[in-house]
């Protein structure tokens, strides 16, 4: 640090002009210069002084102590400021949060999922081909999620080519969970601040708001702040993207609404009634609730093998249902892995297999991932004991006792200390 404002009752004593490079003070006071309060310039000790100066100060203890001495006067400045803003953060998280229902969020949130138990019974007397026309519209919407708003707009795991991003904002207009960079915005934060009053959906304020409730009230101003800082320049510069945040509404009336209702009137005949039930308010609650299980279930329920500092969990039921998404203590700890889990098997990973796929045909590259072994250096520093329970690593690391080969080399030093 180089000083550039005078101290009252002094002389400027440098400017930045003069430092060349050569004075470096840091706020816990480490100096590579000593300064000449009588106005000379900054000299390196042990060497020529200034011929304007009549002292040198010789040694730290002298920078430390002096009370005239501008670098000491210049230390307790920074001290002071550091607590003045220590203090105004206090004050800050001090501060009350008293969150409010948002009416008509909740509204529709009501509409929704009443209305989804409605549709669940109209089911039992709809035709079949509804039946696998709801079954195809979530799975096709689920890749909008998880593919295209989660691992590659969220995330940047991939790359995709324009057909392919326009085909999964497509699929992520048919979900209707906000547009892709809205979402991807809240998610940026969520893994930036998880578990903590700036994370959108915090799952230390239990279960339901984890799930739903953070839909229907007013989010904390942290949350809000945090939105403002978050980097969005890459998609920004997304045309597909910004195409479908800056037509969502129609886009949702369409892709959500109308064509899923539509289809099964015109083809086969479907209730029109019955349609809307089915293929409107169930299908989207079904999609909504899965999607936000990862939210939920997946940071409160399972194994933490890769970081047991973390909320998020494996949950194999969440991956089951949301195609993938639920090897979240993964995920979390290596969320530019486009597999978003470690192990490759298709089954509990759809989206995964799909990229993949993508990849073959040539439309999507760039697929990042993580090496095995980062994978079990964070397992075994930071996980709760599960990933090596069932594999070769089982056992790898204990040893029987004084004399072991496998005893770490900085034990084996320390050890040799204590005996000396």
């Amino acid at each position: 640090m180089c000083l550039s404002s005078p101290i009252p009752g002094q002389k400027q004593a440098t400017s930045v002009g003069h430092c060349n490079g050569s004075c470096s003070l840091d706020r816990n006071g480490n100096r590579s210069a000593a300064i000449v309060p009588n106005g000379g310039e900054l000299k390196h000790r042990g060497h020529a002084t200034d011929a304007t100066s009549h002292t040198l100060v010789k040694d730290d203890d002298n920078l430390g102590y002096k009370e005239e001495n501008a670098v000491y006067k210049e230390q307790q400045l920074l001290q002071q400021q550091d607590q003045t803003l220590k203090e105004a953060e206090q004050v800050e998280e001090e501060e009350e949060y008293h969150p409010q229902i948002r009416w008509p969020d909740l509204g529709a949130q009501a509409f929704l999922h009443i209305g989804a138990l409605y549709g669940l019974y109209q089911l039992f007397y709809a035709n079949f081909y509804t039946f696998l026309w709801v079954v195809v519209t979530v799975w096709v919407s689920g890749i909008g999620i998880t593919a295209g708003a989660h691992r590659l707009w969220s995330h940047k795991s991939y790359t995709a080519s324009l057909p392919l991003r326009i085909l999964l904002a497509f699929a992520f207009s048919i979900a209707g969970q906000r547009d892709a960079y809205t979402w991807a915005l809240d998610h940026r934060i969520h893994h930036k601040f998880s578990e903590t009053d700036a994370d959108p959906h915090n799952a230390k304020r239990g279960f339901f708001f984890a799930h739903v409730g953070w839909l229907f009230l007013t989010p904390h101003p942290k949350v809000v702040a945090k939105r403002k800082v978050i980097d969005m320049s890459d998609l920004e510069a997304d045309a597909v993207c910004m195409f479908q945040r800056k037509y969502y509404i129609p886009l949702f009336a369409l892709c959500s609404i109308i064509l899923p209702v539509a289809v099964p009137w015109y083809f086969w005949n479907e209730d029109l009634w019955m349609s809307f039930w089915i293929n409107f308010n169930m299908r989207f609650t079904w999609t909504l609730n899965v999607a936000f299980f990862v939210n939920s279930v997946a940071h409160m329920y399972g194994n933490k093998p890769y970081d047991k500092n973390l909320m998020s969990t494996e949950a194999p039921i969440v991956s089951l249902l949301a195609m993938g998404e639920g090897w979240h203590n993964y995920h979390h700890v290596f969320p530019w892995d486009y597999k978003t889990g470690e192990f490759g098997n298709y089954s509990l990973n759809i989206t995964t297999g799909f990229i993949d796929f993508c990849a073959w045909l040539g439309l999507a590259k760039g697929r990042k991932s993580v090496s095995p072994d980062m994978v079990l250096r964070r397992a075994k520093k930071c996980g709760d004991g599960t990933r090596f329970l069932d594999d070769d690593h089982a056992h790898k690391d204990p040893v029987w006792g004084f004399g072991d080969k496998d005893i770490p080399r900085e034990d084996i030093v320390e050890l040799a200390k204590m005996q000396n």
